[in-house]
Order: C-alpha cells, then structure tokens, then sequence
C-alpha cells in the first residue's frame, strides 16, 4: 500500500498490518475439527457451549446421551391404542414422527463436533435405549411389531 487508506467497500475500520495485509478488529478463531479427537474443551451443538469447564462438558455428554435414548425410546414404544380416532393417531404418530426426527438430527449435528466423548454418548445411548426398549430382552412376547413408527432404518 502506498500509505493510503482505500475505500474498500464495507471494509471501514480496518487498519493493514506490518506485513501489508489487512487485520479483521476483534474477530474471534474459530477451529473446527475434522477428525475425532478427545477432551472436553469442545463445542457442542451452540457456540461456545460447553466451553472449556469440565461440568458443562459433562452436562453436553448427558445432554447428548438422554437425546440418542429418547430416539430409541420413540421409535420402539406404542403411544396410539388400538381403536383410537385414525385422525387424531395421525396427528399423534406425526408429532412423535417429529419429535424423533428433530432429536435424530440433533444427536448427528452434535456428533459433528468430532469430540470423541460424543460419539461415546451417542452410541451408548442408543445402544442403551435399544436394549430396553427395541430389543427383546424385556418383552414377554417372542416378537412385538407392534409400534406407532417403523424403525428409522426402513
């Protein structure tokens, strides 16, 4: 530059740096992973939550782990009985449809984080989830389809 502040459109306030190039005021790094790593200073889900304290760490990990078991809990428990309005089952099945679908993305964009602690939590909680809910281990009959939703990998 030849000592001169340009116009450059929208860029007022900004002022070059010794080496010529111009420095953005009071812009905050932002360093998104791209491969898992473990620790807890992570940022799951909203900016800067949890942050870098150990117990909002822990916090997020729950957060994460009751939204991947109420996923299971949704798509494995029958909430419509038999006989009920077809309407209103409709209008029921599509908020419970909704419900999980939400919390479903949730848990993936959580996910996104790359923390390994998530992933962990995630897993766990379907995992969990599925095992009471899903699978037979507390069921008395040998197969039970009947549930309100299909199984999200249908």
């Amino acid at each position: 530059m030849d000592g001169h502040m340009h116009d450059m459109g929208g860029m007022h306030g900004m002022e070059p740096s010794a080496n010529g190039n111009m420095a953005m005021p009071h812009m905050k790094k932002h360093f998104m992973h791209m491969t898992f790593f473990w620790g807890k200073d992570s940022e799951i889900l909203f900016d800067q939550w949890p942050g870098d304290k150990t117990g909002m760490y822990v916090l997020a990990l729950v957060f994460v782990f009751v939204m991947s078991f109420l996923v299971e809990l949704l798509s494995s428990t029958r909430f419509i009985k038999s006989g009920s309005n077809h309407f209103v089952a409709g209008l029921v099945q599509t908020v419970i449809h909704l419900l999980r679908v939400g919390l479903s993305f949730l848990v993936m964009l959580a996910l996104m984080s790359f923390n390994g602690g998530v992933f962990l939590v995630a897993v766990v909680g379907h995992a969990l989830g599925f095992f009471i809910f899903g699978s037979n281990a507390f069921k008395k009959k040998e197969y039970n389809n009947d549930v309100d939703l299909p199984p999200m990998h249908c």
